[in-house]
């Protein structure tokens, strides 16, 4: 009698690699409905990393940005801003200025990706310690130091030290990006606004930090500069996307 042959090993490595790759495919997919392209993910990532390798020479954070830690931190940049794929179109995509209340709606993408994450763990079973950094992502990204962010409100070291980490990196990323409705700023006047902003929206270790390396963010900025294809991709979509709004 033949044996049945066994069911092959899974690889480790390569399983986490796979759900990896659709994590940041689904990302992609939602920056796909914002302004962003999946460039601005990369670079987010690498900046990531660049402050966290500066803020290591900390004593005051070196004890928690351990290896793993930023590996951890990093895997989870593409799912900070998911909430967006449950804000409407119509106010995602505005060309203008929001109303009060549509304010009110954008802001709550924090909440809807965080909460999101939460259901997902309680209708598998358990907890994942592996996500506590992507659910502060999603929560906290939008904190300021000075407590005037939300959701909460949060204010200082309140404020998870990832979100305040990933902060930064996002706004920099924001500044400097040529969008489709505008053009970014220089380098050198990014660097300015980040600097005023220390103390205020950001974390002042974090700032120090990148006032060390922000020729890193340069360089990471050039390298993954959005192309062509990525503009004109982003045009087609809003331009699309506006239409459907307007037939509605």
């Amino acid at each position: 009698m033949t044996e049945p042959n066994p069911a092959p090993l899974v690889d480790v490595h390569e399983a986490l690699h796979a759900a990896q790759v659709v994590v940041f495919a689904l990302a992609t997919l939602a920056e796909l409905r914002d302004s962003d392209t999946e460039s601005h993910l990369i670079r987010v990532q690498q900046y990531v990393r660049a402050l966290c390798g500066e803020l290591q020479k900390n004593p005051a954070y070196a004890d928690t940005l351990t290896p793993a830690y930023v590996e951890t931190l990093a895997g989870s940049v593409p799912m900070y801003d998911m909430g967006t794929v449950g804000i409407p179109d119509r106010i995602l995509l505005k060309p203008g200025r929001l109303t009060p209340d549509e304010i009110a709606i954008m802001r709550t993408h924090t909440t809807l990706g965080h909460d999101a994450l939460v259901r997902a763990e309680k209708t598998l079973g358990r907890a994942s310690p592996l996500l506590t950094v992507a659910k502060e992502l999603a929560l906290c990204h939008q904190e300021k130091w000075d407590g005037t962010g939300y959701p909460k409100g949060l204010w200082a070291e309140q404020i998870p030290l990832s979100a305040r980490i990933v902060a930064l990196a996002d706004v920099f990323d924001a500044l400097i990006s040529n969008k489709v409705y505008k053009d970014g700023v220089s380098h050198d006047r990014a660097v300015q606004i980040i600097t005023e902003g220390r103390g205020a929206h950001f974390d002042p270790a974090v700032v120090d930090a990148f006032l060390e390396v922000h020729e890193v963010f340069r360089s990471i900025a050039v390298r993954h500069a959005d192309t062509n294809a990525d503009m004109q991709q982003k045009i087609e979509y809003m331009a699309n996307a506006i239409a459907e709004v307007a037939v509605l």
